[in-house]
């Protein structure tokens, strides 16, 4: 049985369009991100299904209870389901210890437990207005947490974050799952984010639900350029060139290839490009390589190639997919 099902769900808003009907389940423990350009309905999504926006179609429910917006009750907000937006909104100027003693009833150790599992056990006698981003962004999810929720929200909740706090709350979500057993659902326009996170991916694009399948399918099976680009750089090879490189990955009239379904070598090993740049990304060089009807990019471990030289470029095994 799905904890949460969502059955048609859309929003008119002044007689324009915000979000097409759309369905999906989501089972418990199942991780599932909707992805997409901003604009495209994600938020809106998470909002409907916490009850705090109301949908002009369709029905949201949670554990079998149907979810009610803010038209129909006095208080925005569904038991059991908690929503931690980008921003914390936390009180200011009180202590830490004070805005979570206010959230919650439950015993100490339990409470102590939901500190130590958000790593701010330590934040105890701080006040809000002196913790970074990330340490209010914890704070913040750690006092919906002292509720008890079945369903976790989290509305874009890394993207103000710097590298090494997004890194931490990262690691405190994946604790909530599998500690908690609370069931997350992400928004986020962060390939980072998602891919290696989630279990299905939701792609929307202008209030539309364009595509929904595991992470590696959505990224090597994209069903157009816009999710494909979603989720990293890509190439497409047309014509002669996708000939040449002899792919059989379909017919559609182009072929997509990700940087590292290149292989490339020395001239004379496959279809002969002309190396255009060469850019240094840390674990990993890129290649802008010239073909002879198309201009790809492709990945190298190492410093091997310069601009002007000429390498043979092929296609890895089972490599690229032709755009429907």
């Amino acid at each position: 049985m799905s904890l949460l099902t969502v059955t048609g769900i859309g929003l008119a808003e002044h007689g324009t369009t915000v979000l097409h009907p759309l369905s999906f389940a989501q089972g418990q423990g199942q991780k599932v991100a909707l992805a997409g350009e901003s604009g495209a309905g994600k938020s809106t999504v998470l909002q409907i299904i916490a009850g705090l926006v109301q949908p002009s179609a369709g029905e949201v429910r949670v554990a079998g209870t149907r979810v009610r917006g803010p038209a129909e009750v006095l208080v925005a907000g569904h038991p059991g389901v908690a929503y931690l937006s980008q921003r914390s909104e936390l009180p200011q100027h009180l202590r830490v210890e004070q805005v979570l003693r206010y959230a919650h009833q439950r015993p100490a150790a339990e409470a102590q437990a939901v500190y130590a599992l958000c790593r701010i056990d330590h934040l105890g006698a701080r006040r809000t207005d002196q913790l970074s981003g990330g340490e209010q962004q914890r704070v913040a999810l750690a006092r919906l947490l002292l509720g008890g929720p079945r369903l976790l929200l989290l509305d874009e909740p890394y993207s103000n974050l710097d590298r090494g706090h997004k890194r931490v709350l990262q690691a405190v979500v994946e604790d909530i799952g599998a500690r908690l057993g609370i069931t997350c659902l992400l928004v986020s326009h962060d390939a980072t984010d998602t891919l290696p996170w989630a279990d299905e991916i939701l792609v929307l694009r202008g209030g539309r639900l364009v595509q929904q399948g595991p992470p590696e399918r959505i990224y090597r099976q994209p069903v157009d350029e816009y999710t494909a680009g979603l989720f990293g750089d890509y190439s497409l090879v047309r014509g002669a060139d996708r000939r040449a490189l002899g792919a059989t990955a379909g017919a559609g009239p182009a072929l997509l290839v990700r940087p590292e379904e290149f292989a490339v070598g020395p001239a004379g090993g496959g279809l002969a490009g002309t190396v255009r740049a060469v850019r240094f990304l840390g674990g990993y060089y890129e290649l802008e390589i010239a073909l002879p009807q198309s201009t790809v990019r492709a990945r190298a471990a190492a410093a091997a190639f310069a601009p002007g030289d000429i390498v043979g470029v092929a296609l890895a095994a089972g490599a690229g997919w032709a755009l429907p």
